[in-house]
């Protein structure tokens, strides 16, 4: 399969966009999605301050404060030209409005909250066909924070209790909106303690690589394939390929996992990994451009 020509900006998020909210742990006018130096960089990707950019608030309970709030924090860095798709449901995805939209942007962003609205709302419509399109044909960027971000895999999980994570069953697992195969995003991931969750995920399927997202920080992905860090937080990879020993799957629910020969790395801002090589990168964009002229010769 050819390499895709669009980019990836997964991101680790603030705080749950929604759940928290309504739970009353946050207030509304404390909604801090991310650091601006991400938020920056998504908009360079993009093709700079005309870009235009839309917003998808589908995984929020609160779309409309969600939407606004993104629209203020790109404005503080001058770029004006944004939009909000408001899709509650499915109905919504086959409007003509948010499939012009999709068409006509230079770039998408997946709004944090409940990773299943988006598998489940998107899951094969012309909406999701269009994404996918775009992302592999076009110079187009798609960019997701918390659940915006575990979403865009094929592997997703949707549910496990951090507490309880090293007990077989504990981690829900399903489809994502398959943006990039062989690996599985977890979101806040230090602060919320889910290496546990992570861990368990990629034991159950060894030839995913975690990607374990710090808060304030994300991961860059060029040619469905070369990772580059970026933001404040550490990111996390969780590398399974070589397990020499998991009773993961001759146990019942509910018991201790086992796992021998688990590879851990730990990414800051300008570290990298190239996802078919397994490779860590110390210099992403310097791995990068040598990645492609090995390529090229």
């Amino acid at each position: 399969m050819n390499k895709p020509k669009g980019k990836l900006i997964a991101i680790g998020g603030a705080e749950d966009k929604g759940t928290d909210l309504e739970k009353g742990e946050i207030h509304r006018n404390n909604l801090n999605f991310f650091e601006l130096g991400i938020l920056r960089r998504f908009v360079e990707e993009a093709g700079g301050n005309k870009a235009r950019i839309e917003i998808v608030t589908t995984a929020s309970m609160i779309p409309y404060e969600t939407g606004n709030n993104y629209i203020n924090a790109f404005g503080k860095i001058g770029c004006i030209n944004i939009g909000v798709m408001d899709i509650r449901n499915r109905y919504d995805a086959t409007k003509q409005e948010h499939i012009d939209s999709l068409k006509n942007c230079d770039a998408v962003m997946f709004t944090g909250g409940n990773q299943m609205r988006l598998s489940s709302i998107f899951g094969g419509t012309d909406f999701l066909r269009i994404l996918l399109d775009r992302y592999h044909n076009e110079n187009f960027v798609i960019s997701g924070t918390s659940a915006g971000a575990m979403a865009m895999s094929n592997t997703m999980i949707y549910e496990g209790n951090s507490t309880r994570a090293h007990l077989k069953g504990e981690v829900k697992i399903t489809t994502g909106l398959g943006l990039i195969d062989d690996v599985i995003i977890d979101s806040h991931f230090e602060k919320r303690g889910r290496f546990g969750r992570l861990a368990q995920a990629v034991a159950c399927n060894p030839s995913c690589i975690g990607i374990g997202l710090g808060e304030d920080t994300g991961m860059l992905i060029t040619e469905g394939n070369i990772m580059e860090a970026i933001g404040s937080g550490l990111v996390i990879i969780i590398d399974g390929h070589e397990i020499r020993h998991s009773n993961i799957g001759d146990i019942p629910d509910g018991n201790p996992v086992s796992i021998e020969n688990l590879k851990v790395h730990f990414c800051e801002k300008g570290n990298g990994y190239i996802l078919q090589d397994r490779k860590f990168l110390m210099e992403a964009r310097e791995g990068a451009v040598i990645k492609k002229q090995v390529i090229t010769e």
